[in-house]
């Protein structure tokens, strides 16, 4: 079937579409059908089915005999360790860990914080909550203790399980300490904390408090799969935007395993038994779908990757991850390649590895502009697809359906919608736009298997912030269009649409202009306020390494592209040259941050961001051409 084929099949028929949809995973006992729909616009799917997380993702291989393959392959270039862990290893390591869980008192639905780095044992700690029908709440390893002591007063976890810290190039995190002052300002005290040591920062343990990961498990029985309902909440994962309290994302047990186990083929075009490598976080959301559960739930080995795409040790390390371990599929965000192509313009890294295994390249997290996709292309000699989704939704909302059909590329386009997501361009009064027309982008309900079901003990926040301004549909948040071929071309959050003297115009547009400039390895483009034209646009711009011409003369130059692409109505005059941009650890670039210091307005500041110091490089650089003014 072609993709227009098996999209019309989804909307003539959405209930038999994720039924069948249903059969490629193991039930305890089947659902009597896929939606239920008495509570909306809040959706539920497959409630009345039985099944495990963990048994999909773990024991159902083990007792196909396929217990000797790989499920993990652990690199880590900060430790110079490289470790393989089956899946007989997986489920054994799981179950004693659900275990020793169970025997301390948590229970089906009891939440569990998660606070680990990229080590095969947090992939353990997240499995074995599922085992149990615990529900896991990851937290990025590292963040501060106020934002740990938000997640810990929300999901008033039974338990926290940790790692006695993180490595990063040259640092290491000390975890326990943070712990300890999220703790002391929490409201709510946890029972007891699960502590991996690490070698290289071993700390003393509180008796308290703290157990110790091995001993911890010692005269426990190990814990089999406990069965829940379809819409028992997997896990909770919480935004951390930087505007209001995080939202606690929960993810339904039963949709996740369907639309997971979906996508590997039709999306990824990853067939059982191939390596799949996601370059991100266990404490983001593509860590959980496309580290965690999606590879392991479809029978693939997933690589487990602790470091960065560049200093550990260089700009190669994903050309070795990938020729090393043969991954067929490779998935990251657009700014790990722009930091790659910033410190290896001309690509020489690469050519000390064979990467002819790789079948592809998905790029996601935030807008990949076409000069860094042109630029990975050439490089790397394969398909790169641009795919589009959120927080929320948990999957691909539009991208390239690889394994049933690979649609023509269109450079800047994350392609088309995926089944399950019905996408239409709305003004601000909610009427449809026509094609090639800016507007915001919003999701008819119901939303597909595998999305969020609500927020976290915030019913009332989840409406208001999702289903309020556009009746009858989810609210993305981002702005964008759909072209007369059907491809949605995603250009801004919506807060990033500027209006310049009456017109609406997308910085992510002005930014592939930027993006373009040879000497451009990474840029930005905010909209500052103005009191003759509402807002105007400023650029700013970071340099390919290597790059020695005069900063001023590189920014004429990007002035005189923008008019030259976009026109006068761009208002575009005003290009800098710094050295970074404040990025959050997952790479996002803080745009909205930027527009309120440079409007001398208040904003709280970001939890994720990755190097505080560069928000008062940015000031200053600001100041200095005559904005940010306190």
């Amino acid at each position: 079937m072609t993709y227009r084929e098996v999209y019309e099949s989804w909307k003539n028929n959405p209930e038999s579409f994720w039924m069948t949809a249903a059969e490629a995973i193991d039930w305890h006992e089947k659902p009597s059908k896929a939606l239920f729909d008495h509570n909306a616009p809040l959706y539920e799917w497959y409630s009345d089915g039985l099944a495990n997380t963990c048994h999909n993702a773990v024991d159902r291989h083990v007792d196909a005999g396929r217990g000797d393959q790989a499920a993990i392959i652990y690199d880590s270039p900060v430790t110079d360790t490289k470790r393989i862990v089956t899946y007989a290893e997986l489920k054994s390591q799981t179950a004693g860990i659900a275990g020793a869980l169970k025997a301390k008192g948590v229970e089906k639905g009891d939440r569990v914080i998660i606070y680990m780095p990229m080590i095969p044992e947090a992939i353990v700690a997240m499995l074995a909550c599922t085992r149990i029908g615990a529900i896991h709440s990851v937290v990025f390893g590292g963040f501060a203790s106020n934002e740990l002591a938000v997640r810990i007063d929300d999901a008033t976890p039974k338990a926290i399980v940790a790692a006695s810290c993180g490595l990063e190039p040259g640092r290491v995190v000390e975890y326990i300490p943070l712990i300890d002052a999220a703790i002391d300002q929490a409201g709510h005290k946890p029972g007891f904390c699960v502590v991996f040591q690490r070698d290289p920062h071993r700390v003393e343990l509180k008796p308290d408090r703290d157990l110790d990961w091995h001993e911890f498990q010692s005269g426990s029985e190990p814990a089999d799969c406990v069965p829940v309902n379809g819409n028992h909440a997997a896990y909770l994962l919480y935004t951390s935007g930087t505007t209001g309290a995080p939202k606690g994302v929960v993810r339904p047990t039963a949709g996740h395993l369907v639309a997971l186990n979906w996508t590997m083929k039709n999306i990824y075009n990853t067939n059982p038994g191939e390596v799949f490598w996601a370059a991100s976080d266990v404490g983001w959301v593509v860590g959980h779908s496309y580290i965690c559960y999606a590879p392991l739930i479809h029978g693939n080995t997933t690589v487990l990757f602790e470091g960065k795409p560049v200093g550990t040790p260089d700009a190669g390390t994903f050309w070795r991850v990938i020729s090393e371990h043969k991954v067929r599929n490779f998935f990251t965000a657009p700014t790990a390649f722009r930091a790659i192509k910033r410190e290896d313009p001309n690509g020489e890294a690469i050519k000390k590895h064979d990467i002819s295994c790789l079948r592809a390249l998905y790029l996601a997290g935030e807008r990949a502009d076409p000069d860094t996709i042109e630029w990975a292309k050439k490089t790397m000699g394969v398909p790169v697809y641009d795919h589009w989704w959120q927080t929320e939704t948990g999957w691909t909302i539009a991208g390239n359906p690889v394994g049933i059909e690979a649609m023509p590329v269109k450079t800047g386009s994350a392609t088309v919608a995926m089944p399950g997501y019905d996408v239409h361009i709305l003004n601000e009064n909610g009427t449809p736009q026509s094609a090639n027309t800016l507007g915001s982008i919003a999701l008819k309900l119901p939303l597909p298997p595998g999305t969020l079901s609500t927020i976290w003990n915030a019913e009332e926040r989840f409406h208001k912030s999702y289903l309020s301004t556009f009746p009858g549909y989810y609210e993305t948040g981002d702005a964008g269009l759909i072209d007369e071929d059907g491809y949605l071309h995603i250009m801004a959050r919506t807060d990033d649409v500027i209006n310049v003297a009456g017109h609406r115009l997308s910085t992510g547009g002005m930014e592939e202009v930027l993006a373009s400039h040879p000497d451009v390895a990474e840029c930005a483009v905010i909209g500052v306020s103005d009191q003759l034209k509402g807002q105007l646009p400023v650029g700013f711009i970071c340099l390919t390494k290597g790059v020695n011409r005069p900063h001023g003369e590189i920014a004429s130059e990007c002035v005189k592209l923008m008019r030259e692409r976009i026109g006068p109505v761009a208002s575009f005059k005003l290009a800098v040259v710094v050295d970074r941009l404040p990025k959050t650890r997952s790479g996002k670039i803080l745009r909205g941050i930027m527009v309120k210091i440079a409007d001398g307005e208040k904003y709280k500041f970001p939890a994720t961001i990755d190097d505080p110091d560069v928000l008062d490089e940015i000031k200053s650089v600001l100041q200095t051409i005559g904005y940010a003014k306190s």
